[in-house]
């Protein structure tokens, strides 16, 4: 005998009945549809706030085989499918040339959701191993080599945007990083130029919580392809980042968003840099 749907359950089912069909196969749960609808207000949100969309322009969405990636990739997908993202999107994969990089995963995943995508093969992976030694921290490198590509991607795909899928964790250990190891005060932007002023780089889950993405790449059920490359090194800086982030949210429950809420709410005449604030003309009374 089923078992009877109370109201608020019909409606979680009817809420993804009408969504993107990628989520065709997703969980019904109360759940499951409370994180769906979360990631999409904080997408959506960041979206605004940053004023990211200028309708009818075309955003190249790169997707690497992540967690993240996927996640980012079906939020835009159902934003659009509802009729509140009105740009077109194109995923992409650049093929880094990295060992036992399972190469059929993504095209079969994405052509099976009938997702508009271009997989581009470029060996960075050779490259970034050639130039560094043994030990050496690849992300800087390797990150560079790729967004590189991806620039140029965008460009020949007559794309305005590439897409990232950079979360709130990512932004505060970029934040510790630079300052730990930069000495300077720096996050990562939810918008940007590149250095050329032709491409601009969104990240519309600047707000979103990693863990929120784990939860969601598990239920989705996506195929994740893991990183051998910086992935398979060990005593990173970002992940003692990492680490301390993670006990301080465990010690201190909330912390990270309210340090989010910090990297927006800056008071330049409390710092010490006479760029942005001009000390030398202060005067009694001010």
């Amino acid at each position: 005998m089923n078992e009877m749907l109370q109201p608020d359950q019909i409606a979680d089912a009817e809420d993804i009945a009408g969504a993107h069909p990628l989520f065709r196969d997703a969980p019904r749960s109360v759940e499951f549809n409370k994180l769906r609808k979360r990631l999409i207000r904080q997408m959506r949100e960041a979206i605004d706030t940053f004023g990211m969309v200028r309708t009818g322009e075309r955003w190249l969405v790169a997707i690497s085989g992540g967690k993240d990636s996927y996640g980012m990739l079906a939020l835009l997908l159902d934003l659009k499918w509802r009729g509140l993202l009105p740009v077109d999107l194109i995923a992409c994969n650049l093929d880094q040339g990295q060992p036992n990089f399972p190469k059929h995963i993504l095209p079969e995943w994405l052509s099976k959701h009938g997702i508009a995508h271009r997989i581009e093969y470029q060996d960075t992976y050779s490259i970034v191993t050639d130039r560094l030694k043994p030990g050496a921290t690849y992300c800087s490198l390797c990150s560079r080599l790729r967004r590189g590509h991806l620039y140029r991607i965008a460009r020949e795909e007559g794309c305005s945007a590439l897409v990232l899928g950079h979360h709130r964790e990512d932004s505060l250990e970029t934040f510790f990083m630079n300052l730990f190891h930069g000495a300077k005060l720096a996050a990562m932007p939810a918008r940007l130029m590149n250095d050329e002023g032709d491409v601009e780089v969104l990240r519309p889950m600047i707000w979103c919580a990693e863990p929120d993405l784990e939860k969601f790449a598990e239920a989705m059920a996506f195929p994740i392809i893991p990183c051998d490359l910086c992935g398979s090194q060990d005593g990173l800086e970002r992940n003692a980042m990492k680490a301390m982030l993670n006990d301080i949210e465990k010690r201190m429950p909330g912390r990270k968003d309210v340090m989010m809420k910090a990297l927006g709410n800056v008071r330049a005449s409390h710092l010490l840099d006479p760029k942005l604030f001009d000390f030398l003309s202060l005067t009694k009374g001010d």
